[in-house]
């Protein structure tokens, strides 16, 4: 059974090198869904890009709320929530454009 104590413990007692992975990753997995939705690629490898880089950010708000549940309220857990969020929000912005200008190209065409 998972016991989230323990993986919140976990969490927070090796938060660099699990914010070392994850600030990068997020960025560069929004990155890359921006790029396959400019470049037109089909709408799978974005929507894939996508949740991989929507898993990422969810795993960095939930290791921010880890921190919150203890009490510790600082400036680098507001950035890094932010960070998570804005990721969240452009993985969710470049599907809805992709999926608009689908629908336009295939209705001129």
């Amino acid at each position: 059974m998972l016991d989230f104590h323990t993986l919140a413990e976990f969490s927070r007692a090796n938060c660099v090198s699990i914010c070392a992975f994850l600030v990068p990753a997020n960025l560069l997995a929004t990155i890359l869904t921006i790029i396959l939705t400019v470049i037109h690629r089909p709408s799978h490898q974005v929507w894939q890009s996508a949740g991989i880089a929507s898993i990422f950010a969810l795993i960095m708000v939930w290791h921010v709320y880890t921190w919150f549940e203890i009490g510790v309220v600082m400036l680098p857990t507001y950035i890094l929530l932010c960070l998570a969020m804005t990721c969240l929000f452009v993985n969710l912005a470049t599907i809805l454009w992709q999926r608009h200008w689908v629908k336009r190209l295939k209705f001129q065409g």
